[in-house]
């Protein structure tokens, strides 16, 4: 199967593999695969101190070891740069101090969080004296299958270990010597607190017929979770033999409306493409009410190409900014309106009212993020009654979607599906339910 660079394309995964080697690689996987089943129970029932010592214990090796991690790292990046990969994809994959900062303090912030593990979600008592409750449980065996952000793989980990769920780690190539180096500090971590190191596995193989192996998994893998580009998680969805949560590709909108705060819009817009552009909650097509088009416009369009961004831009919107003397503006295609850049360019639209804006986002939309900026509060609140997504934002940006941002210590990924889970994925939607059903010898009739 070809790799794209966005992901994987959709021929089968194990094509081409001579039938010796695929033996060996099935092998290899089914071993990881059963040494993680053997721990489910062992992290299951551990206590919720326990799972603590464990993450403080993680935090303190990924920092003990940054100087090796980083290493490693600049190893992967060097690699990718030599192979030509897009900007976008290479910040995605690098790791520096700050980084490693911010994946200790996401593990550390997990520690502070409730337990769900045991927790009551609801209890009722039949009319025959059976005392019902619904009680939140490990999911057992997760697959995490990704791309080049090393941060999934701490993030993954940290939000199973505290759920009692057992990790089974699949990355990308590009980021193979980075997530060798960051498992190693992590299940030190487990080890420290008591834990088995084997609830946390890392596939070490790069050969793309893990994925397959790994997705069709039954009574090993209780759950896949895949997270990158379209085309991976397209072929996860479709070829899966276990449950998955879908991960969804972020075409993001920011609609300025004509009531909005016009400064404030600025500072929106601007947050929301370039504070970091290569993630899927950036902002990727501006959405102007023709009422404040030719009086903002041209405000905003300079301060982002201060920024370095590429504009797309509708025939309103380069009429209006070439009379402004701004006539570095790409002509938009159909194309740019439904794809996600995850780099510097942004396309723009002029609409004529909310109702244009809203027609816009339900054809292109991937059901990600969206934001209105107004301060009318009646357009706000059709907007965000009325935009199917995982997040809609009202004078926000879009850059908040994330599960750091929301409190959940971290993310395991941001899902668009409405099935179980939707938005960022933190410690409860990892995580299943049981009865628990307590009697005194009642028999059905």
């Amino acid at each position: 199967m070809a790799q794209t660079e966005n992901g994987w394309s959709g021929a089968a995964v194990s094509d081409g593999l001579p039938e010796a080697a695929e033996d060996t690689l099935r092998t290899y996987v089914m071993e990881r695969l059963e040494a993680a089943k053997r721990v489910t129970s062992i992290l299951g029932m551990a206590a919720t101190d326990q799972k603590n010592r464990a993450l403080e214990a993680m935090a303190d090796a990924l920092w003990a070891e940054r100087k090796a991690i980083l290493a490693a790292n600049a190893s992967d990046v060097r690699d990718a740069e030599a192979a030509g990969q897009a900007p976008a994809r290479i910040d995605r994959l690098m790791l520096n101090e700050s980084r490693m900062e911010q994946a200790a303090d996401g593990l550390r912030q997990i520690v502070s969080l409730p337990d769900p593990i045991g927790e009551v979600v609801e209890s009722f008592e039949r009319p025959n004296g059976l005392s019902i409750e619904r009680v939140r449980v490990p999911m057992g065996v997760i697959a995490m299958i990704y791309e080049s952000r090393p941060n999934v793989t701490v993030d993954a980990a940290g939000l199973c270990v505290k759920t009692g769920n057992v990790a089974v780690l699949r990355g990308s190539r590009e980021s193979l010597r980075s997530n060798i180096a960051l498992l190693h500090a992590l299940r030190r971590g487990l080890e420290a607190a008591g834990l088995p190191a084997d609830a946390l596995q890392l596939i070490e193989r790069a050969e793309r017929a893990t994925v397959d192996l790994l997705i069709r998994a039954r009574g090993l893998v209780d759950l896949a979770i895949p997270r990158g580009g379209p085309s991976l998680i397209s072929r996860v969805v479709e070829e899966a033999r276990v449950p998955v949560i879908e991960t969804g590709v972020g075409n993001c909108h920011v609609y300025v409306d004509s009531a909005a705060n016009l400064e404030m819009a600025t500072d929106i817009v601007i947050n929301a493409k370039t504070q970091r552009p290569s993630v899927c909650n950036a902002a990727e097509t501006l959405l102007v009410h023709e009422g404040v088009a030719e009086t903002w416009l041209p405000t905003a369009a300079r301060a982002l190409l201060a920024r370095g961004v590429e504009l797309r831009g509708c025939e309103r919107t380069r009429q209006i900014l070439d009379a402004n003397g701004i006539t570095s503006v790409v002509p938009a295609i159909e194309e740019d309106w439904e794809t996600e850049f995850l780099a510097l360019t942004l396309a723009v639209k002029v609409v004529a009212n909310l109702d244009a804006a809203l027609a816009h986002i339900d054809r292109y939309g991937t059901k990600h993020s969206e934001v209105i900026v107004t301060e009318d509060p009646a357009a706000a609140a059709r907007f965000l009654a009325r935009v199917d997504a995982a997040a809609v934002y009202h004078n926000a940006s879009s850059r908040f979607t994330d599960g750091f941002e929301f409190g959940f210590g971290a993310e395991i990924g941001i899902s668009t599906q409405k099935l179980h889970a939707r938005g960022p994925m933190g410690l409860r939607e990892i995580t299943s339910c049981k009865y628990v059903v307590r009697g005194n010898g009642q028999v059905r009739g």
